[in-house]
């Protein structure tokens, strides 16, 4: 099982990076792309139709602005789509929040929030996805929960001392 990253340019990956990084802390193997959703149409429309052929179990795509990336993904596959929105500098991201967010009946897309923290969720998200009927990740992130829970603590116990 594994994951596609689609970027719509490569400025993105300052974003992404955060998700192939939570990815490889969960053993999760992946591929990143650079398929833009408006120069790129035909591209996108062949990656679409044969992601679940490539044995994608989710695809991630992140995407600024108009943001269309991860809702043209998700009308071309049946393999479920999240979507990140990107940081932009016109409307801080909310424009790609929107875009994502607000997709008709029928052709979903997660969405996690913008930015870095949504990267890292994405890649969580994926990795619940994929842990339903996969016991090895699902191991995985009962680990990461656990560290996280710990980390938590002893910021507790810091605030303390």
């Amino acid at each position: 099982m594994k994951v596609a990253l689609v970027m719509g340019s490569i400025s993105d990956w300052s974003v992404v990076k955060d998700t192939a990084d939570m990815l490889e802390t969960l053993n999760i193997e992946f591929d990143k792309k650079i398929i833009s959703a408006h120069r790129m149409p035909n591209e996108l429309q062949e990656f679409g139709q044969n992601a679940k052929n490539e044995h994608y179990s989710v695809i991630i795509a992140a995407a600024g602005g108009a943001a269309h990336l991860p809702g043209m993904l998700a009308a071309n596959t049946s393999v479920p789509v999240i979507g990140i929105p990107v940081l932009t500098q016109a409307l801080s991201g909310i424009d790609s929040l929107l875009s994502i967010v607000q997709m008709p009946a029928g052709v979903p897309v997660a969405t996690v929030a913008v930015g870095k923290a949504g990267a890292k969720n994405a890649a969580i998200l994926a990795a619940e996805m994929i842990a339903i009927s996969d016991p090895k990740t699902y191991e995985r992130l009962t680990e990461f929960r656990a560290q996280q829970t710990k980390e938590a603590i002893a910021s507790n116990e810091q605030l303390h001392e």
